[in-house]
């Protein structure tokens, strides 16, 4: 497993805390990222478009605050899960006291070659 941790990442707030479960040869160019992700208190992954790939968050703890698209705000609760799709965009935030904990995957449209 590879831990990274991201300041500002995709023009977020504070500190992304990955916990990478797959690399990409694993995932046999299925996937781009398969990661257990973790916000404190007021940080965030910025908003981001996907082309050529969607994107499924699926929160283990906490409280996700998410843009969809900019066309609404949804507040994900462990067990619940949202996938962007290509074409569309989204941010994740914890407002929250609680750490926001959340599986990260991202899909590719079609199989790629690595």
């Amino acid at each position: 497993m590879v831990v990274v941790d991201k300041e500002n990442f995709m023009g977020g707030t504070g500190i992304a805390h990955f916990e990478h479960i797959m690399s990409t040869q694993e995932m046999h160019g299925m996937n781009r990222v398969y990661a257990k992700v973790t916000l404190k208190k007021g940080c965030s992954v910025g908003y981001h478009v996907h082309n050529g790939d969607g994107e499924d968050y699926f929160v283990l703890s906490g409280v996700a605050t998410l843009d969809d698209n900019h066309e609404r705000t949804l507040y994900l609760k462990p067990g619940e899960h949202y996938f962007t799709p290509s074409g569309k965009g989204h941010s994740i935030l914890n407002e929250q006291d609680e750490d926001l904990v959340f599986m990260a995957l991202i899909i590719y449209d079609s199989q790629q070659k690595i």
